[in-house]
């Protein structure tokens, strides 16, 4: 499975925020024909492949820019291939949220340099992720359904 950069309409009450997408393969909650029903994998989340976007740096990482506060701004989050086979009865799970700590650092939600922020930088905000009839969510995944393993 090829995952391609997922667009994302987001707004925030900051002026820098994190958007994290990850990609999940739900396993069964209620086992599966022929498997026991206690298997230890029953209802797992596996994440796929997981990456993270800073707003500041959604354009350039060599010249970052603040977010506007309130307006909706497009920002792309680019996973990783990942050659993943979904099993049949597997759910295809995504989550989107702002923060990854502490596999990132935290962001103070304020266009700052981060490694010379003070604790008065750090700000409390609220994050969107928008969707309307003119504003989409696009997630474009490409599948090999020609393997045996997806049936």
């Amino acid at each position: 499975m090829r995952v391609r950069p997922w667009r994302l309409d987001v707004a925030t009450t900051g002026t820098d925020a994190d958007w994290v997408v990850k990609l999940i393969d739900v396993h069964p909650a209620d086992g599966v024909a022929g498997k026991s029903t206690e298997d230890v994998m029953l209802g797992y989340q596996q994440l796929v492949r997981g990456a993270i976007t800073r707003g500041k740096f959604r354009d350039s990482l060599e010249h970052p820019k603040a977010m506007s506060s309130g307006q909706v701004t497009r920002v792309d989050v680019s996973l990783p291939d990942a050659y993943h086979t979904f099993r049949r009865g597997h759910r295809i799970m995504v989550q989107v949220q702002s923060s990854w700590f502490p596999l990132f650092d935290r962001n103070p939600q304020t266009f700052v340099d981060i490694y010379q922020a003070t604790a008065g930088d750090f700000r409390r905000a609220t994050h969107r992720v928008c969707h309307s009839s003119t504003i989409e969510l696009s997630v474009l995944l490409a599948m090999d359904i020609s393997s045996d393993q997806a049936r």
